[in-house]
């Protein structure tokens, strides 16, 4: 399988709901509410464990590295599990419903120190943990709070229908990353002081990608929204909401750059480095939370 085709597997995978069938789930989740619903995951889990092979064989081995020995079928099943109950909370969190939860937070004084500078910055998250947990808590301190996501154009619009799904009155703009006026959009938005979310750990054609060791081999990882925020010269913040069991979340904040820093020839390399490292970090701090169900290293 070449570089390209195996990263964009998971892009050309059938997709498993429509609009409305997405919408049932989320009025499902809301009238039984959320004690109830997480009882149905189990099934549910069970379902796609049997049913998508790829998807099991890629867990198995992400698990089996980040692990370092052969995962169990505890393992297994609790990966999937972890990644169910992210997307059930999920309905709750983008209604507002936080108070809920219960999350401790790490590095918020960054986050601050940005607003009392008027200027808006970078969150670089991954497919890890839950990246709407680190929304709520922002909509906690300040109910106006801007804020974007940065994504592929491919599935910007898919997102844009997965929100109006959950909460049709949700105020999160969602830019196309790599369109001719993406970068236009995302300076406008930051001079306004919105805080810009991308998950920078997988692109959608393969291209533009660079190896850095992770979990001991080597993994590509895009460079493109790296070079949004070297080029724009705004703070890049590391964002990790990690899923800790029952209603329990931690979100963690970390500067990877500030916005004096000079965007030299080494910026973009120091950077990723910083990210890659961190996010290693994390998921050998909470495995079950890593949610790419694709051969990532190749």
């Amino acid at each position: 399988m070449t570089e390209t085709s195996r990263v964009q597997e998971w892009v050309s995978r059938p997709e498993r709901g429509s609009p409305a069938l997405l919408r049932l789930g989320v009025n499902t989740a809301r009238g039984l509410g959320r004690p109830v619903a997480r009882l149905l995951l189990y099934p549910l889990c069970l379902y796609f464990m049997l049913s998508s092979p790829a998807a099991a064989r890629a867990s198995g081995a992400y698990l089996r590295r980040v692990l370092g020995r052969a995962p169990r079928l505890r393992d297994r099943f609790g990966h999937f599990l972890t990644f169910a109950r992210c997307l059930l909370d999920r309905v709750f969190l983008l209604n507002d419903e936080s108070d809920d939860f219960e999350v401790t937070v790490h590095g918020e004084e960054i986050l601050r120190e940005i607003e009392r500078q008027g200027g808006g910055c970078i969150l670089f998250g991954a497919h890890f943990g839950s990246f709407e947990v680190a929304r709520a808590i922002g909509r906690r301190r300040r109910q106006d709070l801007p804020i974007s996501l940065l994504m592929y154009e491919e599935n910007a619009q898919k997102i844009r229908i997965a929100l109006a799904a959950i909460n049709p009155n949700l105020a999160t703009e969602v830019i196309g990353l790599g369109r001719l006026d993406s970068l236009i959009m995302v300076a406008d938005r930051l001079k306004q002081g919105h805080f810009i979310g991308v998950l920078a750990d997988r692109n959608v054609d393969g291209k533009d990608l660079v190896k850095y060791d992770f979990l001991g081999a080597p993994a590509s990882f895009p460079q493109g929204p790296f070079r949004v925020a070297q080029m724009l010269q705004r703070p890049a913040v590391l964002m990790a909401g990690i899923y800790r069991g029952g209603r329990r979340y931690e979100v963690h904040f970390e500067l990877l750059a500030d916005a004096s820093v000079i965007r030299d020839g080494s910026w973009l390399e120091t950077v990723m480095t910083r990210y890659v490292s961190r996010l290693e970090h994390f998921c050998r701090a909470a495995p079950h939370n890593w949610f790419n169900f694709y051969d990532f290293w190749g």
